[in-house]
């Protein structure tokens, strides 16, 4: 069961001091690219050797060497990584101005006394295939059109070692096994895996419940203006402990649901996560995910005339079309699809799940009470279903051009192109025409992870009788 919202959980002055902090960070518009980022964070690192420590800790898959950088010495290892999900790029400005806090601010690295060990950019290659809309992340279509997110089997974040039941993972990608060892050997206190969600509120995970941090989790987007989001969860397996605050979720979790459904769980899930992977050692890990537009149905909670069974019922038949049509297209261009393009393997990944995520959604339908259902739940339900078809029909037709622009499209292949493209521009229109969208500045959005980050930073020293002193702005 879930409880209130609280205002408890910190003491007033630290809390305070990481509010104005999150207040504090400055404008921008705009994301990095990896080169941009990495020579930034080089440059900081050689600017300040004796506060900033880089390491190389592993290679992607196409060759680019991955490096961590640490700031401070003191005996609380905290692990950040950004770019788990590659059009997930929030985290790399977070990470940034943490890294330039911490530097400028001796205050700060006293009132943590932590070791900070950043990763700034955990999917390099992934990453690069979504710097086309980085410029101007306020651009939905722009951003839809250049959307890239890895096959989950070639996901970060989602192929950590995994066995239970009848199910069993093990293909670790490279960049996984780079963070599987810096875990290991770190054994971190606090874990802060940088994610970020599209359109709606602010909404947290945590790998176990804090009730000392519900309340400055809340308090932070609400000292930037920003509101929580209690619509739908991103699965019907998550276990809420606080209004937009889950337990992180594991892949154990979701196979217990499918399975619950009379579904072949083994055959719907993949690899672990990283918060599972780090409870071994205690770890604590914190995910805060943040929009880019938000919309006034986020967080209302007043009821609707709709019975909810029915709003799971209607985005269930609109993923089920949605996976047909995409299947359909992909079927048909199929034999002249011959370049592997990572477009490709995502998109023959992700077009079946649609079908699969709608089959389970029919079959929750179907066993729930009838209540009314909220607006966020009215709004996030719809929502969802034109963010995949944004992202996944989006994918097909890069994977369709790919082929064209290697000179290697046939005849038939670029008729199937031609109708891709043509639902696809519908269901873009049809995205772009939602009301009420309101374009998130990124400075508030990374002041979220910065003082969600902090925030339970000092939860946990407190917890564990190692309260600073709060360092104040300096």
């Amino acid at each position: 069961m879930s409880r209130p919202l609280t205002d408890g959980g910190l003491d007033a002055g630290l809390l305070d001091d990481v509010l104005d902090r999150a207040r504090a960070v400055p404008p921008t518009t705009d994301f990095p690219t990896v080169d941009a980022l990495l020579d930034w964070f080089a440059a900081l690192a050689d600017d300040h050797p004796a506060v900033v420590r880089r390491r190389r800790v592993g290679t992607s898959r196409l060759g680019e060497p991955i490096e961590m950088f640490s700031v401070g010495d003191g005996p609380r290892p905290h692990l950040l990584f950004a770019g788990v999900h590659p059009n997930e790029p929030i985290g790399f400005r977070t990470l940034q101005h943490l890294a330039a806090e911490l530097v400028a601010d001796p205050g700060l690295r006293a009132a943590t006394d932590a070791t900070w060990h950043l990763v700034p950019c955990i999917d390099p290659d992934g990453t690069r295939l979504n710097e086309s809309w980085f410029g101007d992340p306020a651009d939905r279509a722009a951003y839809a059109r250049g959307f890239y997110r890895p096959a989950p089997a070639e996901q970060v974040e989602w192929t950590f070692p995994f066995a239970y039941e009848d199910a069993y993972f093990d293909d670790v990608i490279p960049e996984t096994q780079a963070l599987m060892r810096l875990i290991d050997e770190l054994r971190p206190e606090l874990m802060v895996s940088l994610h970020n969600a599209e359109l709606g509120g602010v909404y947290y995970y945590l790998s176990e419940d804090l009730p000392d941090a519900v309340g400055p989790l809340h308090a932070v987007p609400a000292a930037l203006g920003l509101p929580l989001d209690t619509g739908e969860p991103e699965s019907p397996a998550l276990e809420l402990l606080a209004p937009a605050v889950y337990r992180a979720g594991s892949t154990r979790d979701e196979y217990d649901y499918l399975k619950s459904l009379g579904l072949d769980a083994a055959s719907l899930v993949g690899g672990e996560g990283s918060a599972a992977y780090a409870r071994r050692h205690g770890t604590v890990t914190l995910i805060a995910e943040l929009p880019y537009w938000s919309h006034p149905s986020a967080d209302d909670t007043s009821e609707t005339s709709a019975d909810y069974a029915d709003v799971v019922r209607a985005k269930a038949e609109a993923l089920v079309e949605l996976g047909t049509t995409l299947t359909g297209l992909l079927d048909e261009a199929r034999d002249d699809l011959t370049l592997r393009s990572p477009f490709l393997r995502a998109s023959e990944a992700f077009v079946p799940m649609m079908t699969q995520s709608g089959t389970s959604e029919l079959a929750r339908a179907a066993r729930l009470p009838a209540r009314p259902a909220t607006g966020a739940e009215v709004f996030s339900s719809e929502e969802v279903v034109r963010m995949f078809r944004l992202r996944f029909g989006g994918m097909l037709v890069r994977a369709l051009e790919a082929q064209a622009g290697a000179g290697l499209a046939t005849a038939r292949l670029r008729r199937v192109h031609t109708r891709a493209r043509a639902v696809y521009d519908a269901w873009l229109a049809d995205a772009q025409a939602v009301t009420g969208l309101e374009v998130l500045p990124v400075e508030r959005l990374v002041g979220v992870q910065y003082g969600a980050t902090l925030a339970v930073s000092h939860v946990l020293a407190a917890r564990d009788g190692r309260a600073g002193t709060g360092g104040g702005r300096r």
